[in-house]
């Protein structure tokens, strides 16, 4: 089994680094029985940068949220799940919150003996949250649509192409969402990506652009970078359809606006319900939860051809396409 220390500034790395029989390191090294971290750890899969410094920052979020160090375990790809479970065991850890899939993973083996919670997760079937909560990086459909409203005031509905395995949680949500901003949410099943490349080629033909907006939601199943969505991208253009996004990489390539995490801030709210895990367990249900720590990306360009004004609505994003 091999754990590696995340990256940090060399002074900290220095005070933090404890070698433990020359198996793990754990970043947060030993800390006072009065730290408000102990009891708490924190585990991810040990990836390269840019996955690492997410990770990092996440911690050093949950760190400021605790006023201390937190344990904290990278675990390479290669290392035996058991074992990593039973070093976690000897640690007394009370609270578990694993980072990604590979920290997802960590925690469900272990949630019937620990309170665990976990982050940062792309997607989740409702199926693995049933025993904790999970903190997906979905943007929260409520954040999506006001934000769309915002831009396009007169827009009226909202067309989603969804796998209700993956994201049947997030269509209700997103009704709930749309019923708050006076928006009917025309939301589409779709099982392959054969299905919604179909779904989107109608729904697309049928658009009013004065009314109608397009969301791609974080869905491997149906929005897909190499088929889907150049089509969408495209014909949204040429219809004066807005199509906004849950993925930030999609607003570089055209789609109008996305959400995407503020690293730290989601760090803060793990590490307050953690804390709340800590002192009752039952006070945290579980479940699916999307992204309520989001910042904001724009693509101009797009805004300028639907008519929106620019110089009106930049100032409310964290970063804008193109960037020159």
């Amino acid at each position: 089994m091999q754990l590696t220390e995340p990256a940090v500034p060399a002074s900290r790395r220095a005070l933090l680094r404890q070698a433990l029989g020359g198996a793990l390191v754990l970043a947060g090294g030993a800390a006072p029985a009065a730290d408000a971290g102990r009891g708490l750890a924190v585990v991810y899969p040990d990836l390269g940068d840019p996955f690492r410094q997410v990770f990092t920052s996440i911690i050093e979020g949950i760190e400021d949220k605790l006023g201390g160090t937190v344990t904290s375990i990278a675990v390479a790809n290669e290392a035996s799940l058991t074992q990593v479970a039973d070093d976690i065991r000897k640690r007394g850890v009370q609270v578990l919150i694993g980072l990604g899939r590979g920290g997802m993973r960590i925690a469900a083996s272990l949630a019937t003996e620990m309170a665990v919670l976990v982050g940062c997760v792309v997607s989740v079937q409702e199926a693995e949250a049933r025993t904790f909560p999970v903190h997906t990086l979905a943007p929260d459909p409520a954040l999506l649509l006001a934000r769309l409203k915002r831009l396009r005031p007169a827009a009226r509905r909202v067309h989603l192409v969804y796998d209700p395995k993956l994201n049947g949680w997030l269509a209700r949500l997103a009704r709930e969402a749309a019923r708050a901003e006076s928006l009917e949410l025309q939301a589409q099943e779709a099982a392959d990506p054969a299905e919604a490349l179909r779904a989107y080629t109608q729904l697309l033909a049928a658009a009013d652009p004065a009314r109608d907006a397009l969301w791609l939601p974080q869905d491997p199943t149906t929005v897909d970078d190499n088929a889907v969505l150049p089509l969408v991208l495209r014909e949204g253009w040429n219809r004066n359809v807005a199509v906004f996004s849950s993925h930030l990489a999609h607003v570089k390539r055209g789609a109008l606006f996305s959400l995407y995490p503020d690293n730290r801030e989601l760090g803060r709210t793990l590490a307050a319900a953690a804390q709340r895990l800590l002192s009752a367990p039952k006070a945290v249900a579980p479940g699916v939860l999307p992204l309520r720590q989001a910042r904001a990306a724009i693509n101009i360009r797009t805004a300028a051809h639907l008519g929106i004004d620019v110089a009106a609505v930049q100032s409310g994003f964290d970063l804008v396409y193109p960037s020159n």
